[in-house]
Order: structure tokens, then sequence, then C-alpha cells
């Protein structure tokens, strides 16, 4: 298990967010010219020297231990998303070479199942947030992903950068904050990713709020929710999502949303059925490979 310079961009993120009162390290001296906790007082927190935890975050190649990686979570304050993007950090981004990833395909079964669920939206994510196939309620509440060019069939890169979804999403920021934080995840187990790195550059060079961002290391890891909208013709809704992991393929996900039995958003849907022509799933062709040569 190597090191990686992204490791140790995390680690800094990390540390400079968490205040001494936080850290419980009052007890510290000496004025402070940069926000968070210094070196020095994560290492004691973390049981190990100082020079070891300054190698962790200058990239080092180092093989911490499990025990070391869980007493600097632990002082860092990390969450469950957080520990997890930081052992993949460590684990993948060492080594890995630059390449693009294997073609995503959705399997027959999960086309049926995204039949099966009728009336509400339902679309499968996959690597970096692409959306790779979605019912026709999902193509209705959101955006026809089909019809989209290869490269703009992405669920991140369509909550930032069309305006159609910052007035749809009534609570945008926190749903496009956490679209960024899953997609910083993904880099996290598939770094040098050739697609995933043109994507973050596109949505760098466009928002400035995706900057900011992606500049403060953040993950999302939430599987369920609720989202409230404002769709154009139907109206205010609010809708509870469930995230659910697919077998034989970790990197897809069937997320579906439903609104409460009875409830306007419930009727708001129906309504939101009657219109198109189709009830048949649609899956986003796959786009071309890039030429990253």
């Amino acid at each position: 298990m190597g090191q990686s310079a992204e490791f140790g961009k995390f680690l800094k993120v990390m540390r400079a967010r968490l205040s001494p009162e936080d850290a419980g390290t009052l007890g510290s001296t000496g004025s402070r010219r940069v926000p968070g906790l210094r070196r020095e007082e994560v290492a004691r927190l973390s049981g190990v020297s100082t020079d070891y935890y300054t190698r962790l975050e200058q990239g080092r190649n180092i093989h911490p231990s499990k025990a070391v990686l869980d007493s600097v979570a632990r002082a860092l304050r990390l969450d469950a998303g957080e520990r997890a993007h930081m052992m993949d950090l460590l684990a993948h981004c060492a080594n890995s070479a630059a390449g693009p990833g294997p073609v995503q395909k959705v399997r027959p079964a999960v086309r049926q199942l995204l039949d099966a669920v009728g009336d509400v939206p339902a679309m499968v994510l996959g690597r970096r947030t692409d959306v790779l196939a979605a019912n026709r309620m999902a193509n209705l509440l959101f955006t026809d992903f089909t019809s989209l060019p290869a490269a703009e069939r992405n669920l991140t890169r369509w909550l930032i950068l069309d305006a159609s979804a910052e007035t749809l999403f009534r609570d945008w920021k926190t749903v496009a904050a956490e679209a960024v934080g899953a997609l910083r995840m993904d880099v996290g187990r598939h770094p040098n990713d050739p697609q995933t790195n043109q994507l973050v550059g596109e949505l760098a060079v466009h928002s400035e709020q995706f900057r900011q961002w992606w500049a403060g290391h953040r993950v999302a890891s939430r599987s369920a929710g609720t989202v409230r909208l404002h769709h154009a013709v139907v109206g205010d809704l609010e809708l509870n999502f469930e995230t659910l992991s697919l077998p034989d393929d970790a990197d897809q996900h069937l997320r579906v949303y439903s609104a409460k039995a009875g409830s306007p958003s419930s009727d708001a849907l129906t309504l939101l059925s009657s219109f198109g022509e189709s009830d048949t799933v649609t899956e986003v062709p796959e786009p071309a490979r890039r030429d990253d040569s």
C-alpha cells in the first residue's frame, strides 16, 4: 500500500478545517499563521511523531499501518465517508497508471428493473456519476439525458453547468455540492482516469463554485435523503431518494425517487407521468472512447 500526493493534500485540507477547540487542544500556545491545527498537534493526537506525520502530508512513500490510519482519522474527526476516501487514496493513487477504464454497460436485468419501477423516476449512475440509463419519468423530471451529447451525459456536469438544474432544485447548492463530493470519492477509487480528469477540468473552468467545492476535498456518500424541486410543468415536489449498489458492479448504483402516497408530490408525479409517449426505459448510449494520446 503506497503513498500519494493526493493523500497528503487531503490530510492538509482536513487538518486546516479543524479548529483547536474542536480537537481539544486549547492548551497549545503561540500565534497561528494558518487556520486549523498544526502538524505537531495532529501528530500528538494520533500518537505518532511529528516527523512521521509530516512525511504523510508530504506524500512520502511510506506504509502506515491500519492502527496509525485509524488514529489519524480520529484525530482529524473524519466521518465514515471521509475515512473511506482517505483509505482509497492511499490504496489506489500511488502507482495507478493513467488510462481509460472498461466501458460501462448496464445489464439487461437492471434495465428490466427500471421498467418495473413504473411511474417513479429512476436512473443508473456509473463511474464519474455518468448517467448510464434512465426511465421515462427521470427524463421528464430532470432532463432527457439520452438526447445530450455523449460527453454531457453526467449528473454532476448537468447539475453544475445547466441553468435548468439550478432552477429545478430548490436546494441546489446542497444537491450540487453532494454530487461534487460523490465525484471526489470516485476519483479516490479510480485515480488518473482521463475522462474524469477532463470532466473535472471542464467544471473547474466554467464554475467558480465547483472550484471551491473541489479545493475543499469534500466527499459525499449519502445513499438516501429528500430533495425539494420546482418543476416547470407540475410545480413543487418533495421526493425521497434511495441509492442502491448493484451486484456484480460496485461502480453502478440504482437511484429511485418516490413520493409519499396520497401527498401533493405523489399527485404531481402522476400528472408528470401523463406526459410523453413511451413507457420504456431509455438506455443512454455508451460514449465513444476519447483519444487520450
